[in-house]
Formats: C-alpha cells, sequence, structure tokens
C-alpha cells in the first residue's frame, strides 16, 4: 500500500441574502474546494489556511462552526484530504501563478449554490458538501 499523504482545505462559503454560495476551483475537468499538502511542521487547521490565500487570494476565513473537520476516504495515490468549514464574507478570487508551476495551479474558479457544486463535484466531494451543509443546518455559528 502506497504510504499516505495528507491534505487540508476549506469549504469556503458565502452567506448572502438569497441561499449560500460555495467556492470551488477547476484544475482540468476535476472541481474541488481550495485545499493542498500539510507541510512539514504545520498544523492541518493552519495548511487549510495556508492552501486558501495561496490558491485564492481569500484571507481571514471565519471558523462560525468551529473546528469541526471532514476527512475523505484515501483516494488516488494514497491521499487523504481533510476539509474544514469557513466563511469568507469578502475579498476578491484571484488565481496566483504558483512559483512551481510557472502558471496558476487552477483554471477557474466559481461561487456555486450546492446544487450547482454537487452537479461538477464526484461523489467525494459531494459526501463534503453534505457534511458542510448539515454543520450549516445542525450548529448555530459561533459569532
Amino acid at each position: 500500500m502506497p504510504e499516505t499523504t495528507y491534505s487540508a482545505g476549506i469549504v469556503p462559503v458565502r452567506l448572502g441574502v438569497d441561499v449560500p454560495h460555495f467556492l470551488v476551483l477547476r484544475s482540468y475537468r476535476y472541481w474541488d474546494f481550495p485545499k493542498g499538502e500539510i507541510d512539514a511542521g504545520e498544523v492541518p487547521l493552519q495548511a487549510a489556511v495556508r492552501e486558501l490565500t495561496e490558491e485564492t487570494g481569500l484571507q481571514n476565513p471565519l471558523f462560525r462552526w468551529g473546528e469541526a473537520f471532514v476527512e475523505t476516504p484515501r483516494y488516488g495515490r494514497g491521499k487523504i484530504a481533510r476539509y474544514y468549514l469557513a466563511e469568507v464574507p469578502e475579498g476578491r478570487v484571484v488565481l496566483p501563478v504558483s512559483a512551481e508551476l510557472g502558471r496558476p495551479e487552477h483554471d477557474e474558479f466559481r461561487w456555486t449554490t450546492a446544487e450547482q457544486a454537487r452537479r461538477l463535484f464526484n461523489p467525494r466531494l459531494q459526501a463534503v458538501l453534505d457534511w458542510a451543509l448539515d454543520m450549516m443546518r445542525k450548529r448555530q455559528p459561533l459569532y
């Protein structure tokens, strides 16, 4: 069995006047929330916040539902991804150029409703979205 690689990310949500909108990113034909590998010495929540900023330019996510998380089952070449739910009420999304790649890590971003995101996601990410929606329904935001 290959070695396990851990990544961390954020399910970014904006709470508007109608329904919540989630930020999703596309790399090739694959849609996901902002996430990336956890660096040595970094705790997963720090990695998730760093990846959000590196991949979107957004800063200071608000963990209104606490620091609860969901992890995916192992996938791909032994990866497990951990996701936190956070509100990102302001800021313009940018797809900065990665120094390693010489281009942005992602090809496109969208703010979507839950149903729009569900149509873009594979079953693994649909389960993460369901977790986030359940968190938003069951737990009052911690203000």
